[in-house]
Order: C-alpha cells, then structure tokens, then sequence
C-alpha cells in the first residue's frame, strides 16, 4: 500500500534555531513553532488553541533558518514527520516523539530592512512581453 507523509504548518518560531553540525559538518537547526487555531464553542465563545511543533532542519535550509529567523518570526514549513524512539536512561521507560523534519519553507509576514538578496531575486519578474507606459505625447 502507498503511502504519503507531507505536513504544512505557518506559526511563529517559539525560540531562536540552535544550529550545530553533524561530525561530518552538516549543519541541522532545531526550533520550536507555534501554530495557532481559533474556533468558537458550542456557546459561541470565541477559543484559542496552540499546538506547539518541534522543528528539524538540515543543510542549506538549516543555515537559512538560522541566519535569518529568530523567537517569533513567522514562517511557513513543508516537510515530512518523523518519530524518534529511545529508551529513558533514568526511568528504562520507551519514550517517542514526533518531529517534523523541514524540506521547505518560505519567510511569511513584513519584509524586514536587512532582507537578503537572494529573497529578493524570489520575487515574481516583470512580464517579459509587457510594453512601456505610453508616452503624454500621443499624436491623435
């Protein structure tokens, strides 16, 4: 059977990435995201929910990340689950947790004054057949 893990998350970073290195220098960022959902309760009070994400990124997105984004910036992420499964040392217990392992992502909300070149050159081009204004002097 087929089968298909993808998740999309757009929330605010919950503390700065901690990026560090593998022994062979890849570099992994780890954050925190909080993702928000408002709903209204049987009683029509207006709630709010808070789920909180932990975040594995790895190579030139995990640099990025860190270069870029800090506790409370908002981003969107595409990646895949992971689960982790060890053994607590202190207790013998099996542990797990779910970890979503970015593959993408995009910087959402203002532009920032120090926003890197490279997001600029993401920006949509001019259509490549489009005509200049026209000129006041038009003839007729």
């Amino acid at each position: 059977m087929a089968s298909y893990n993808k998740v999309i998350l757009m929330g605010n970073l919950t503390r700065d990435p901690e990026l560090r290195y593998t022994p062979k220098g890849t570099p992994v960022a780890a954050f925190g995201l909080a993702v928000n959902r408002v709903f209204r309760t049987e009683t029509g009070e207006t709630r709010q929910e808070t789920t909180f994400v932990d975040i594995e990124a790895w190579s030139q997105i995990a640099e990025r990340i860190a270069k870029y984004v800090k506790k409370g910036s908002p981003i969107l992420v595409e990646g895949r689950l992971r689960l982790d499964q060890w053994d607590d040392k202190k207790t013998g217990q099996k542990r797990s947790k779910l970890v979503v392992v970015c593959e993408n992502f995009r910087f959402v909300g203002p532009a920032r004054e120090a926003e890197p070149a490279e997001l600029a050159e993401q920006a949509e081009p001019a259509e490549p057949n489009s005509l200049p204004p026209p000129d006041d002097d038009v003839p007729f």
